[in-house]
């Protein structure tokens, strides 16, 4: 009678707890439930899998950093047409890197391919954004290695005494003597353990959303190479542009100091007036001033460039390449839409954050579902090591998670008058 009773309520735990399940599964708890079973979480076990919270997505909060290009207006020197000049802002971490000439030797000439590779080994960038996947994918192993079998060995040598009376051996037999403290009795147990998970959903969905973490890392990583190419590509030809147009100035200046030598020699001989060698020299001294400005900010670019690329911060090196005009291929819309869809890396990050968090809300929804692990145990105990007798221990268990504790409900009491008493009232 008790062994039906116990049958149609395991039966009834089933259908509670896998409804809809296929039938294979079902078939299978019904041989393991007899091995062993508990209802809720038995004192001194480890509680069930929980689901693993996920880091913030987005590329600040992983990279720390941004590179944008846009465009502005640059007022013309001959003041008749003002032009659109492009520029790169690099912020944060794109904008450092570690020292790299004891590892990439440098000879004080820097063309555009040689830049884009330092700055792919030394930017900060680069560096945070491998360091945060070399994370994920540790994080992805942890998870992992609770659906993998857990093997471990111990080797105990124990020496004991036991108090009779305390383990509750208090009578007396005639005619002998029963000492209170027995032993002392040694004993040593050579013992490897295997522990492993058979169906957790919880460890199950964990893993795959630490693997879609993982991946989005992985585009995470190819995104910032992207963007150390940009960052370093504008800085490169940037600072080509300055040195074009202190080129430029330079030439100008040339021009107008010969102009001005030349109305002084006509001032001397008397066929000019003094008012237009003196707008001859103002503008030399214009052009000078400008050339000095030039100057400054192509040593502002190349310091910003020998930042990003791990070289000394300053401007002691030349730049080996010029890069000349070409015009881009045409591209519609629907295309370059079709292109970044298809290319960009911190689309797919996205794409495999969205799945990490799908699989997170199924881990969490996963820890009301039971858990089904098997524990075996095998070795040898005895007195020494020549007397060992083989012993070994093999289990199932399948545990249900036990209800969460309900919230205490708050009280709130209403101090009642001293000096009056409250008399019963009727109602009709």
């Amino acid at each position: 009678m008790f062994g039906k009773l116990k049958a149609q309520f395991f039966s009834k735990l089933i259908r509670k707890y896998f409804r809809g399940a296929s039938s294979l599964a079902a078939l299978a708890l019904l041989f393991v439930v007899p091995v062993f079973a508990q209802l809720g979480a038995p004192a001194g076990t480890a509680p069930g899998t929980q689901a693993a919270q996920l880091p913030l997505s987005g590329r600040t909060a992983q990279s720390g950093g941004s590179v944008k290009t846009s465009e502005a207006p640059a007022p013309s020197t001959t003041a008749t047409v003002n032009t659109l000049s492009p520029s790169v802002q690099v912020q944060g971490a794109y904008a450092g890197s570690t020292p790299g000439v004891a590892k990439m030797p440098f000879n004080g000439k820097l063309g555009l391919r040689e830049a884009i590779v330092r700055g792919l080994a030394f930017n900060l960038g680069q560096t945070g954004a491998t360091q945060t996947m070399r994370q994920a994918d540790g994080q992805r192993k942890v998870a992992l290695s609770g659906l993998l079998p857990n093997l471990n060995g111990t080797i105990n040598e124990n020496v004991q005494t036991t108090d009779l009376r305390a383990e509750g051996f208090r009578f007396n037999l005639p005619g002998s003597v029963i000492p209170a403290v027995i032993g002392p009795f040694n004993y040593i147990d050579l013992r490897a353990h295997l522990s492993q998970s058979i169906f957790d959903f919880a460890a199950i969905n964990n893993y795959r959303a630490a693997s879609e973490i993982a991946k989005a890392n992985r585009y995470s990583a190819q995104d910032a190479r992207e963007l150390i190419v940009l960052a370093v590509g504008g800085a490169y030809l940037q600072t080509i542009a300055a040195r074009a147009r202190m080129a430029s100035e330079d030439a100008q200046l040339q021009s107008a100091n010969a102009v001005f030598d030349q109305s002084k020699q006509q001032f001397g001989q008397g066929l000019i007036a003094k008012v237009d060698a003196d707008r001859n020299e103002v503008q030399a001294l214009t052009h000078q001033q400008r050339l000095l400005s030039l100057k400054n900010d192509l040593a502002k670019q190349k310091i910003n460039l020998a930042r990003m690329i791990g070289l000394p911060p300053n401007d002691q090196y030349d730049l080996s390449d010029e890069v000349p005009f070409a015009p881009a291929a045409p591209l519609t819309v629907e295309a370059a839409l079709a292109q970044a869809f298809q290319q960009r890396a911190d689309l797919k990050a996205a794409d495999s954050q969205m799945r990490a968090a799908e699989r997170a809300h199924a881990a969490a929804r996963a820890e009301r579902y039971p858990s089904l692990g098997a524990t075996a145990d095998y070795g040898g105990i005895g007195v020494n090591t020549s007397q060992l007798q083989t012993t070994y221990t093999a289990g199932a268990s399948l545990k249900f998670p036990s209800g969460k504790a309900a919230k205490p409900r708050e009280t709130f009491s209403r101090p009642m008058p001293r000096s009056t008493s409250a008399a019963p009232s009727t109602k009709t």
